[in-house]
């Protein structure tokens, strides 16, 4: 799957530029990558339901992506709602969504190990209802020495369409397959900032 090189302009979320935002303040010259523990955003408690956090084993196409948080909303999108929180966690993701899913997804996570930069992916998707979804995918890599050792992923579900079915919207039980319109590593006018720069929310930190 064909991924381009974009600017940091290509996330469409407010929120999701606010942690770009946070993964952009948090990398520091001369590593290539910023570690977790710099990552500090906003707001981050109310965006935790959209997110999911992994810890990187192995590496190239041997890699495997331990869950280490799924939010709550996330794990409605994907049907895995029933699933006690804590046995969410501590789960392989290829485990976790099957081998149908695990393949359309996984260009994304194997990019981000690869090119060590935030990945953004737009697949459209229609709910119960049949009205049309857009599922925005944003992944932070971290990590020292050159290798990722966690993604921090968010994930977020929009329609023009106003209210829309939320659960299994990505599952095994989904009315539609989902179609990939965007494949992009945000790898263009990065420029880390001082660690005293604090940016607003819906701006994106780039010149």
């Amino acid at each position: 799957m064909q991924f381009t090189s974009a600017s940091p302009s290509v996330v469409r979320s407010i929120r999701q530029r606010v942690l770009f935002n946070s993964w952009l303040r948090a990398l520091r010259k001369p590593r290539a990558l910023p570690l977790l523990a710099d990552f500090h955003p906003d707001g981050i408690a109310d965006e935790l339901p959209d997110m999911m956090s992994f810890s990187v084993e192995g590496d190239g196409a041997a890699a495997r992506f331990l869950i280490t948080q799924e939010g709550s909303r996330l794990a409605a999108t994907y049907g895995s709602d029933h699933i006690e929180p804590i046995k969410r966690t501590n789960r392989y993701l290829d485990d976790a969504i099957g081998p149908a899913r695990y393949a359309r997804i996984i260009s994304c996570y194997r990019q981000c190990l690869a090119r060590q930069r935030p990945i953004y992916s737009i697949s459209h998707v229609q709910d119960g209802d049949g009205k049309e979804v857009s599922y925005e995918r944003l992944l932070l890599p971290f990590g020292r020495d050159g290798d990722v050792e966690q993604i921090v992923g968010s994930y977020k579900a929009i329609s023009i369409e106003g209210r829309f079915r939320l659960n299994c919207l990505m599952g095994l039980d989904a009315c539609s397959v989902p179609v990939r319109l965007v494949n992009a590593v945000i790898e263009n006018e990065l420029a880390p900032r001082p660690a005293s720069y604090h940016a607003a929310g819906d701006v994106v930190e780039v010149r």
